[in-house]
């Protein structure tokens, strides 16, 4: 039986997506195929590619995202990302789909044409970083002849790929909306920012009935998308969400008779 599991975009909130990985391993669940956007695209071409999920969260911790060789110069965003790549070189020596233990789809948007692109063959590593390409903080990333950022931005929540070939679908979403007051949108980038959340989270939630089990942790909207100072609480809300679903999955399970 082929099991599917799609992972959001969501930043930092992503280091969720391993505490989930987690839960399931322990409860005997290892999906066979892999969707994801941005920090689920990160998490998720590093599952796919074999590498276990305590080494993914030290990755997580050790990478020195906002260090002064990773800014960019010249081009439209603050951090340059293409200077991630040799990072993710060192994981994936060959840098190609075809590599991969598990088959593996991202998501990202063609930021010039205004479309989404399903990334599943050929070259790997710049499809990974143009997913996570947050809008304004990272560099759009070139691909081909044209450019693309977060997958997000037009699906944060790729369940499309998996419902062909999937039995069963585990999704894993880990950008909740905050709650907000009349007096937290004091500026006109802040509604328009809450906007284009609302409009996201709404488009994912539309397709959480495309999934078997949905692991949607609570807590999560607390920390920011680059909070790097919470990794270790934000794995732990994804570890215990998902375990507490699956367990109760379990126990209403029917038991096998005598």
């Amino acid at each position: 039986m082929n099991t599917g599991l799609v992972l959001s975009g969501g930043g930092i909130r992503g280091v969720a997506h391993i505490g989930a990985i987690k839960a399931l391993e322990e409860h005997g669940i290892f999906p066979t195929h892999i969707a994801g956007t941005s920090a689920g695209a990160i998490v998720g071409s590093l599952y796919a590619g074999g590498v276990g999920w305590a080494e993914i969260l030290n990755l997580f911790k050790t990478i020195p995202i906002f260090h002064t060789n990773r800014y960019a110069r010249s081009k439209p965003g603050f951090l340059d990302t293409e200077k991630f790549y040799d990072n993710f070189k060192e994981y994936f020596p060959e840098d190609d789909f075809s590599t991969l233990k598990k088959p593996l789809f991202i998501t990202a948007t063609n930021i010039i044409e205004g479309t989404l692109k399903i990334f599943h063959e050929g070259e790997l590593i710049r499809p990974i970083l143009a997913s996570a390409s947050f809008p304004g903080m990272f560099t759009p990333m070139k691909i081909g002849s044209t450019y693309y950022v977060d997958g997000g931005v037009l699906n944060n929540f790729p369940t499309e790929p998996l419902k062909k070939d999937c039995d069963k679908i585990i999704g894993v979403y880990v950008n909740p909306l905050k709650k907000v007051k009349i007096e937290d949108l004091k500026h006109s980038y802040t509604v328009a920012e809450r906007a284009y959340k609302l409009k996201s989270a709404s488009e994912s939630i539309f397709k959480f009935p495309d999934c078997d089990v949905v692991i949607s942790p609570e807590g999560l909207a607390g920390y920011g998308t680059f909070n790097m100072n919470s990794i270790d609480a934000i794995f732990e809300l994804g570890y215990v969400a998902a375990k507490n679903i699956l367990e109760e999955q379990k126990g209403t399970q029917p038991s096998n008779p005598e």
